[in-house]
């Protein structure tokens, strides 16, 4: 260590020593003053841009007050003066209400339904970020408010639904009416953001009664069921029967005009012969007979004819087989 004494023993001069240290810095500011004024021109500049990203807001402020927003770019502000958030304002984000990463938060899970039973309900709450002022500024804590009022909504909206309604059909029903309501605080809070989507992620009953309320629920899923598969079968069988009475009608029908038509045919057919016989009587009379006889014989397929003179007197023991005997068959035997 050099010692604080000169060669004689005496202090040096302080104002010497001064002099000295300042002479010394007037040569060595002489060379390195313009590199270090270049340097902290450079930091000047640096500061002063600032680039904005696609999909995001800067807003700006002047002493701390602000009064600007900047969209995608690059843009100036004043060092030291000006500050500027950055903000994203197309992301979607997340928060997690009643669980974390998959574990239960059980104080924020546990609430009371419409018919005081406990369950345990697990939300998920997406948003994006509409105003960044306010997001910026009128929550001290956007993410934890948030979080707390998605609570709040969720609560409201079990506390007036029943467990039943809550475990099956009224799952979709919670979830809308706590988009709505959380959506509605937010909007009277002024905090900028605007939710897109509410999930139920579960909503079960306490680890003690869990097993208890899942056989309830099965039980009652298996109702719902069979009674779906009963609506099925009757939607299926009444258009089935419908169909089918509406076919019996209309042969029924289709049966009663041809009765008619058959009928009506008969009776111009009987008033046509009427009208000849009146004209004719004998040799109508003979066309009818003739008629009726070729009517009748046509379905016999075998046929003797006998003369009703040498019929007379002999005994119908002929081996004629399964013919018929047909006798009398004479002009003169015939009866009108």
């Amino acid at each position: 260590m050099r010692s604080q004494f000169d060669d004689s023993g005496q202090r040096p001069d302080v104002s010497e020593v001064m002099e000295q240290l300042s002479r010394r810095f007037r040569s060595n500011f002489g060379r390195l003053g313009p590199i270090i004024g270049l340097v902290l021109l450079g930091i000047i500049l640096y500061s002063s841009f600032f680039t904005v990203s696609a999909g995001e807001q800067a807003v700006v402020q002047t002493f701390g007050r602000e009064t600007s927003k900047r969209g995608p770019g690059l843009h100036f502000r004043v060092p030291w003066v000006q500050e500027y958030n950055l903000v994203n304002v197309e992301q979607i984000r997340r928060i997690e209400v009643g669980f974390r990463g998959g574990q239960r938060v059980g104080d924020e899970a546990q609430m009371l339904t419409g018919d005081e039973n406990i369950v345990e309900a697990q939300l998920i709450v997406q948003y994006r970020v509409t105003d960044p002022s306010k997001y910026l500024f009128r929550l001290a804590d956007s993410e934890n408010s948030l979080r707390a009022t998605a609570e709040v909504a969720l609560r409201s909206t079990v506390g007036k639904t029943n467990i039943d309604d809550a475990f099956t059909t009224g799952r979709e029903r919670v979830q809308d009416e706590t988009w709505k309501a959380l959506q509605k605080l937010m909007d009277d809070y002024q905090g900028g953001l605007r939710i897109t989507e509410v999930k139920l992620q579960s909503v079960d009953a306490p680890d003690a009664v869990k097993e208890a309320f899942h056989d309830v629920v099965r039980a009652r899923e298996e109702k719902e069921k069979l009674i779906n598969q009963a609506r099925g079968y009757q939607a299926d069988l009444i258009p089935k029967a419908r169909g089918e009475a509406r076919k019996i009608e209309r042969d029924a029908e289709a049966y009663r005009e041809q009765r008619v038509l058959r009928a009506q045919g008969d009776a111009e057919k009987f008033n046509a012969v009427l009208a000849q016989y009146r004209t004719a009587q004998s040799v109508t009379r003979e066309r009818l007979y003739l008629e009726t006889l070729e009517r009748i014989f046509g379905k016999i397929e075998r046929k003797i004819v006998v003369d009703k003179a040498l019929a007379k007197g002999a005994l119908p023991v002929l081996p004629l087989g399964g013919a018929e005997i047909v006798g009398g068959l004479t002009g003169a035997g015939r009866q009108p």
